[in-house]
């Protein structure tokens, strides 16, 4: 199933005064969602996404395109009841 997430900006490509606000889809019934974030280099963060295809978790196209993220930084607008786990591990180059 392909699932992108929703990115919300009024502001033009690379010109947001604001935070990027990372909102949740509508939930199908019987469905629990979990919002993957994969945030380093570019060749990090394309790395990354190549290891989870290759392990069978998630196809690249099911991911975004990269987003750079803005001075003002990311919002995420999480659900009541909602947790956060959160790993930072370096990659070999």
């Amino acid at each position: 199933m392909m699932f992108l997430p929703y990115l919300l900006s009024s502001a033009p490509e690379d010109e947001s005064t604001g935070p990027l606000i990372i909102a949740q889809p509508k939930v199908k019934p019987g469905r629990g969602p979990l919002r993957h974030l994969i945030i380093g280099s570019r060749e990090g963060v394309r790395s990354a996404i190549n290891t989870l295809q290759v392990l069978n978790y998630a196809d690249q196209s099911t991911w975004s395109k990269l987003i750079a993220i803005p001075q003002s930084g990311i919002l995420l607008t999480p659900e009541q009841g909602e947790v956060l786990s959160y790993l930072i591990r370096d990659r070999r180059c």
